[in-house]
């Protein structure tokens, strides 16, 4: 597929008909194999092997409800008593991330209200610290590993 600017993971790939397919190890299914899911798989690995985030504290997928329309956040890290705590917004490797993706991002933060958004198109990743107490928000320099969040 794409060559991305995170550690590789062993896939389970397969045709199913005239489709390819991934095997999510959130979802525990087979999932259209895009290249934004291929994103998506890398980095869930990549936070569950090298920033030891909690599998069983990540979730793909997660409905939500935004101005009376149904919406989905891509990956939703929670904390230990299962509260939201990141969103990550994935994008296919050939997509710019652009001003449009973090307002997608903020927008869903609407519903959830979460500490960190992370944005990433397997190239590039961005992650946004936001401190409601202090009406702050800051970009970070890497990625927090998962006992820094404060989780």
């Amino acid at each position: 597929m794409f060559s991305l600017n995170l550690p590789s993971i062993e896939t389970n790939i397969k045709k199913e008909g005239q489709k390819t397919v991934i095997f999510d190890t959130l979802r525990k299914r087979y999932v259209a194999l895009t290249p934004e899911e291929w994103v998506r798989q890398h980095f869930v690995s990549y936070l569950a092997n090298h920033k030891h985030y909690p599998t069983s504290l990540m979730a793909n997928e997660i409905s939500i409800t935004l101005n009376g329309m149904s919406r989905r956040c891509d990956t939703v890290v929670y904390s230990r008593q299962l509260q939201p705590l990141v969103i990550i917004e994935y994008k296919a490797p050939n997509v710019t991330i652009s001003r449009k993706t973090f307002e997608q991002a903020m927008a869903y933060n609407n519903v959830l209200r979460v500490p960190y958004i992370i944005i990433s198109n397997g190239l590039k990743h961005y992650c946004c610290h936001i401190d409601y107490e202090h009406m702050t928000s800051a970009f970070l320099q890497e990625i927090p590993e998962y006992k820094e969040l404060n989780a």
